[in-house]
């Protein structure tokens, strides 16, 4: 659907909305219930016993055909909110190499996982583990289709979990990964069982030969995808997670200029580190169309173009038939968003991969010219938890009673497995989808608590993920264009203050000394907690170009993640990750004692 053909939202629903949505709600929480209630975890978890004990008290276990209406009466009423903490005991069973199928099948949802998605350890230093399966209808994901599309999939695992049956058989060989790389396995049938022989195929859904996605690291990876995108002068979408992801695309394209464009005139792949273990396949492929071959008359193109990465619009020179790009760009990334737009021009459209985490998808796009509008699941039930209220499931607000522009933390209730669970994200309500009702929401931030006590404890009040994202916004216009930055608790001077950590495109402005103390005054006024006299003038330090890339580039290899899903923490409290971000500080904004404000 066309930006022109989206319905606004409205902002009050009427009575037949509201039916609709319950109904559409009711009958899809029965559906989840009914699929998942003979599951381990469901039936042996401590956290679900009201649940069951409310239901024999109905004659659930002498009469199995219990009413829908108790059965959502039941749920609203007994399920409690619910974390990893109850999650994590059953999901460890299945990361111990090799199991038994009578230990692990029908863990969460009936049968086997198809995959197991780890998360990118963002918010917090210890991984959280998630099995996923194959439902109908479960492609929701708008990452580009064919030949003409640059899209980085990855297909790395860190681990691969073997199920032996009774008799000793291997009857399913379960890979742990990226949500991402799962679902690309799902969508082309790429089991893992297979690899030996996946690896050798050409592809069908990108430019990228399949044995790309097997490269773990991230320079590699980035510049082995765009080595054969370049090699295509007719890509018309590039799909890449995040955009920030784009970003460093570009800056290793402008660092491997020679080497790409010679390789593309040769057909010989270039011996960058990390890409041995797939070098075989990808030569052997290279040489089959629709794949490269030497093209010296594309190489002559791309020299013409030269890594003019200065200039406005500099992909759309290199592919000029590009029309589409597809990155998550809302939250953080939006910080992204103007660089991205530089390279990209006027005219490429920027649009959303939709709203997803590793423990569950929530909503797809709404408005394909809003990167941050999404329209909630009706595959899943997505519940809302209203903040102001006690901490508990009695504070959880349907979908057809949630109240427009206020903010509320989501809760999962999912085919997968999970009940009234707590990803952390909040969100803000902007409306409801005219045609069926259904929430329209934008992301706001992550709710997470081990930022809020030092923040508290040093100026009053309770600083948000979104208010350090606006802050450093607002002070562009007298530091700098920001292309990604963080911010960690510095207490250099003994008492605590927000320190940032940014990377700039292009040079700081002539009155760059004044944004901490503007930054100091944009927080208070977005915070009325803050006590300006308590509030310390926050902290800026410079960071070297290309510094969150090589972030990621490190953070891949400590974590043993994929490629596709390394996300920096707006907060960033690893005491490792500190100390090498803080190892790449070019120069700093700072203030004197005597309140005076220097630039080093």
């Amino acid at each position: 659907m066309s930006p022109s053909q989206v319905p606004q939202p409205v902002h009050v629903l009427s009575p037949d909305l509201v039916s609709v949505v319950k109904n559409s709600t009711e009958a899809t929480t029965v559906a989840i219930i009914k699929k998942n209630q003979y599951t381990r975890y469901f039936s042996e978890s401590p956290v679900f016993a009201e649940f069951h004990s409310a239901l024999r008290n109905v004659g659930w276990e002498d009469d199995r055909s219990i009413s829908d209406n108790i059965l959502l009466e039941t749920y609203r009423t007994t399920i409690p909110l619910t974390t990893y903490d109850s999650y994590e005991p059953f999901v460890t069973k299945l990361l111990t190499g090799t199991c038994q199928e009578d230990d692990v099948r029908d863990m969460f949802s009936p049968g086997l996982p198809h995959h197991i998605a780890v998360t990118s350890s963002t918010s917090s230093l210890k991984p959280k583990f998630y099995c996923k399966y194959q439902h109908l209808g479960a492609m929701r994901y708008p990452f580009g289709d064919g030949r003409q599309t640059f899209w980085t999939f990855s297909l790395h695992y860190r681990q691969l979990v073997k199920v032996q049956n009774c008799s000793g058989d291997i009857i399913s060989t379960i890979p742990v990964g990226t949500q991402s790389s799962g679902i690309f396995r799902a969508r082309s049938g790429l089991e893992v069982e297979n690899d030996h022989l996946n690896i050798k195929l050409a592809g069908e859904l990108a430019t990228s030969p399949i044995a790309v996605g097997f490269i773990s690291d991230y320079r590699a990876f980035m510049l082995t995808h765009t080595l054969f995108a370049l090699a295509n002068s007719k890509i018309e979408t590039i799909s890449i997670i995040f955009n920030t992801s784009v970003v460093d695309m570009v800056r290793f394209m402008e660092e491997e200029w020679y080497t790409l464009t010679t390789s593309i005139e040769t057909g010989e792949l270039p011996s960058w580190e990390g890409i041995q273990e797939v070098r075989e396949y990808l030569q052997a492929i290279i040489s089959l169309p629709p794949h490269f071959l030497p093209r010296p008359e594309r190489a002559a193109q791309l020299r013409a173009v030269g890594k003019a990465t200065d200039q406005p619009g500099w992909l759309v020179k290199i592919w000029p038939m590009l029309k589409t790009t597809i990155s998550v760009s809302s939250g953080v990334f939006s910080v992204a968003v103007p660089k991205l737009r530089f390279y990209l021009g006027p005219d490429v459209h920027l649009r959303s991969l939709g709203y997803g985490t590793s423990e569950a998808f929530v909503a797809a796009v709404y408005d394909p010219s809003d990167l941050n509008l999404f329209k909630v699941t009706s595959q899943e039930i997505i519940e809302y938890l209203d903040m102001d209220k006690d901490d508990n499931a009695s504070s959880i607000i349907p979908p057809w009673l949630v109240e427009v522009g206020k903010h509320y933390e989501i809760v999962c209730t999912t085919c997968d497995g999970l009940w009234r669970y707590r990803p952390g994200d909040v969100v803000e309500i902007a409306g409801f989808d005219p045609t069926d009702g259904t929430p329209i929401i934008r992301y706001c931030e992550r709710r997470k608590q081990e930022t809020r006590s030092a923040i508290t404890w040093m100026a009053g009040g309770i600083l948000t993920e979104r208010q350090i994202t606006a802050a450093i916004l607002a002070v562009q216009d007298t530091f700098a264009q920001i292309v990604e930055f963080t911010a960690i608790i510095d207490s250099r001077d003994g008492v605590p203050t927000l320190g940032y950590l940014v990377e700039v495109h292009g040079e700081l402005h002539p009155e760059a000394a004044k944004a901490p103390m503007k930054l100091h005054n944009e927080l208070c006024r977005l915070n009325e907690e803050f006590d300006p006299r308590r509030m310390q003038v926050p902290t800026i330090r410079v960071l070297k170009p290309g510094a969150f890339g090589e972030y990621r580039q490190w953070r891949i290899q400590v974590t043993n993640s994929g490629s596709g899903q390394v996300k920096v923490p707006v907060v960033m409290s690893d005491n490792g990750a500190q100390e090498w971000m803080l190892a790449r500080v070019r120069g700093e904004l700072g203030v004197e004692s005597n309140g005076g404000v220097v630039q080093g």
